[in-house]
């Protein structure tokens, strides 16, 4: 399990370029004209993670494989894209397909970069994806409501999506409250229950403190996830070896990569932990929800594993790379035995016993 994240802004806020250089490719074309992203283009990306480094070495494994990152390079929307304006159906219906939303939005000003709306206003940007989007989700439920499909839905149902509908009329978007309701809507298609970031495109003199844009999407926006990332720089980043890499990075100040703060960003926001299997034949990261039990994270592996489930072995990446495997763990009582009522770690090395 890894997980999708759709780049979506107006045209010419830097989606494509910002796409290249997280995935490290220039397949997705980066021009100075509307729609220039027609089909999305879908970049998967490691997550390269020290700790799993460290184990594949100590087990001296044949086979190292990251957790992985899936990019999604969406068409700009425009105005009226909920009515099909531009690519709106197109764009709409890629939105569907991820699992969190890039907001991608402008905060730098530049001559040769137009702007679709002829001035730089991030947040008029946001209020423009925003609208849009609550219009979508308006058309999907009513049409859900519809006289004639009435008869498919529990009265639950009606009643949640009739309760949503009336906050989206507002203007607001829609957030679900409970497990239930979020596998309701999720299956139903809308748009706004998606886990949003917003990504503050600034150009290199802003990029540490920001700017009197970024301050503008901050103010407005108290309670969402945002990050500044400068795309020229993450694109001249993406075609540098490591050790060129960290010259560079150190001699701008720059700490992390855009890329390792969307994904720290995005595990945070999905709310996902990683565990570890690791030996002679592979060492491998797994992506599970946080506070998944150990059967379901077993069943991640193979679903077998969550049918047959027995028991774990658990052992904390911190024990192994101290003690150097899963049996020097054991010798010093590091070496734990989990049942089914198990909630797995971030960062538990995991051996499941099941039966054959």
């Amino acid at each position: 399990m890894g997980f999708k994240c759709g780049i979506v802004g107006l045209p010419n806020v830097g989606k494509s370029t910002l796409f290249n250089a997280l995935t490290a490719s220039k397949n997705a074309e980066a021009a100075n004209f509307p729609f220039c992203t027609i089909d999305p283009n879908i970049g998967v990306v490691d997550v390269v993670d020290n700790r799993l480094d460290e184990l594949s070495e100590l087990s001296k494994s044949k086979k190292k494989i990251y957790a992985n990152i899936t990019f999604v390079d969406i068409a700009g929307l425009v105005k009226g894209a909920s009515k099909g304006e531009g690519l709106g159906n197109k764009f709409l219906s890629h939105i569907r397909e991820v699992d969190a939303i890039l907001h991608l939005v402008r905060c730098f000003e530049s001559d040769k970069i137009t702007h679709v709306n002829s001035k730089i206003n991030p947040s008029d940007d946001l209020e423009t994806i925003k609208t849009e989007i609550i219009l979508s989700d308006i058309d999907v439920i009513q049409k859900k409501l519809e006289k004639g499909k009435k008869k498919f839905l529990s009265e639950k149902e009606k009643q949640i999506l009739e309760d949503k509908l009336s906050i989206l009329n507002k203007g607001e978007e829609i957030k679900a409250i409970n497990n239930e309701e979020s596998k309701f809507l999720s299956t139903i298609g809308l748009l706004s229950i998606k886990p949003k970031i917003i990504v503050c495109n600034v150009d290199e003199e802003n990029l540490s403190s920001g700017n009197v844009f970024t301050n503008q999407i901050k103010d407005k926006y108290p309670n969402e996830k945002i990050i500044l990332i400068c795309a020229d720089i993450e694109d001249q980043l993406s075609g540098l070896d490591k050790e060129e890499k960290e010259i560079f990075m150190k001699d701008i100040g720059l700490s992390k990569t855009g890329l390792n703060k969307l994904i720290r960003e995005g595990y945070d926001l999905l709310e996902l932990d990683t565990f570890f299997t690791s030996g002679p034949e592979e060492s491998k990261a797994w992506t599970v929800k946080k506070n998944t039990l150990a059967p379901k994270a077993a069943g991640v592996i193979h679903t077998d594993f969550e049918k047959n489930f027995i028991r774990a072995e658990a052992v904390s990446s911190e024990d192994f790379i101290k003690y150097g495997s899963a049996e020097k763990c054991k010798e010093n009582g590091k070496l734990r035995i989990e049942g089914k009522d198990y909630i797995v770690k971030d960062g538990d090395v995991l051996y499941f016993r099941v039966n054959p």
